[in-house]
């Protein structure tokens, strides 16, 4: 695996860029004027809503409360630093959220309020100003909008940067913005995270807020914070929007526990095809891991995967169930979409009552599999991907067989839905590139609640091994 220097100039993250602003280095105002000439110039399909005056209005209002002193300026970790929503999930304020869909585009208006997400995005200094693209109805684990662009992987735009939070992938790896809004139902966090060189956490199932709408609830599969370039990043994003979700869970308090002598299973192996260069950043986190005084234990890698196969049957039911009735609520005719999205929704509406409590209650017993799974581990580290990032249309939606498209996403991402279904946490962790200049990744499971002690572990990796990108930021000291 190549080795990155993160020594560069260039390498800068979000908190550093609110370090900046907080004493005076560059103010608010420049860090969204570079970000908004960098979206411009977007050649990678990043964003597919762009709202200047917007960006540049809230950057001004910021710049005046650090000039009068304002504590809760002066305090906030991303103290006027850009941000993009994703085009899918919690709302913010003016910003339209479609899922790539012209369907949607006609029918819902941006929101006039946030959602309590973002306005905790806000509160901890993050200024947004735009949406990042999202395949039609966030289907696929590319992100391909329907009547719009692709979005590109920065380090290789004959890749797909992921999906469905490929849009907020490329735009953070193209240091258009240091950090960006994701969602995860499915790997769409840490499968664009992981083909785009990032970070990004899929957080323990109740440990973000989708109140007060509650839209991309999902019976509670899905998971929202960010995608990054620094462990830091993502630590101070969902230290500053958990907490009091006011949500159908009770509160799961962040706590951090000793970082040494954890017992850690490597698992080199998935059901599907594993290119050996994921097999191996694996087996490298194992030794790197070791070296910090961890112990290498055995887990039941069988059982690990007949969690994993369950846990997909009931995802799909979920899935499919929802966008039948999201179709079905908004009076979408299946003409105004694409086949599969149409074929998918119409699984979707084949499905009982019946079928789908069941598979509520399935989903149950695997969140106490994954304790059981967990009573003599503390974190597993296993491979993110199957091979390397999907090329671009490596997953078409002009087609009806979803049978095909979804044995595709288990073969993109294995066992990459587990976490959604068991609400555990689950960590894509960039690991150095492979002979084709591409991310390498690996992805760091725990229990639920554990979300601290992946960062914290995460951390130690990405010290003893720190990474670089090929695209500075935008509004970093050169």
């Amino acid at each position: 695996m190549a080795a990155a220097d993160r020594t560069k100039p260039a390498f800068a993250d979000a908190t550093a860029l609110g370090e900046a602003v907080r004493h005076g280095a560059v103010s608010a105002a420049e860090l969204m004027d570079a970000s908004i000439t960098a979206a411009g110039n977007d050649s990678f399909g990043a964003l597919c809503h762009l709202d200047a005056d917007m960006g540049r209005a809230a950057a001004a209002a910021f710049d005046k409360a650090i000039a009068a002193d304002d504590p809760s300026a002066r305090g906030a970790p991303f103290a006027g630093v850009p941000f993009l929503a994703k085009d899918l999930g919690n709302a913010a304020r003016g910003l339209p959220v479609h899922a790539g869909s012209p369907a949607v585009a006609a029918r819902v208006s941006p929101a006039s309020e946030d959602s309590l997400l973002f306005k905790r995005f806000r509160d901890a200094g993050l200024v947004p100003f735009g949406v990042t693209t999202v395949g039609e109805f966030a289907l696929s684990l590319t992100s391909q909008p329907a009547g719009g662009p692709p979005a590109k992987n920065p380090w290789n735009p004959e890749y797909s940067a992921g999906g469905s939070s490929g849009g907020a992938a490329a735009a953070v790896s193209s240091g258009i913005v240091a950090l960006a809004h994701g969602t995860d139902a499915a790997g769409s966090i840490r499968v664009p995270a992981a083909g785009c060189g990032l970070v990004g956490l899929k957080p323990s199932r109740g440990m973000t807020s989708n109140a007060p709408e509650f839209s991309n609830h999902l019976m509670g599969i899905a998971g929202e914070l960010a995608l990054a370039r620094s462990v830091r990043d993502i630590r101070a994003a969902l230290v500053s929007v958990t907490g009091h979700t006011m949500g159908p869970y009770g509160d799961i308090t962040l706590s951090g526990v000793p970082v040494k002598g954890l017992r850690v299973a490597m698992v080199d192996t998935v059901p599907t095809p594993l290119g050996e260069e994921q097999a191996e950043a694996v087996r490298t986190t194992a030794s790197l891991l070791t070296d910090h005084g961890h112990t290498i234990v055995e887990t039941d890698i069988a059982a690990l995967d007949a969690l994993s196969q369950r846990a997909s049957s009931i995802g799909r039911t979920m899935l499919t169930v929802s966008l039948a009735g999201w179709l079905d609520a908004l009076g979408i005719a299946d003409s105004e979409v694409g086949a599969l999205v149409a074929t998918t929704a119409g699984e979707g509406r084949r499905l009982s009552a019946t079928e789908l409590l069941a598979a509520d209650v399935d989903a149950a017993s695997i969140a106490h599999g994954c304790w059981q799974l967990f009573s003599g581990v503390d974190l597993i580290v296993m491979p993110m991907l199957g091979g390397g990032a999907p090329k671009l249309g490596a997953m078409p939606t002009d087609h009806r067989d979803i049978d095909a498209h979804w044995s595709r996403m288990e073969e993109i991402a294995p066992r990459a839905i587990l976490a959604n279904i068991a609400g555990i946490p689950a960590l894509s962790l960039p690991r150095g590139l492979d002979r084709d200049g591409m991310p390498l990744a690996v992805q760091l499971i725990g229990p639920i609640g554990a979300d601290l002690l992946l960062l914290d572990v995460a951390q130690q990796i990405e010290a003893a091994a720190p990474w670089s990108y090929p695209h500075p930021l935008a509004g970093a000291p050169m």
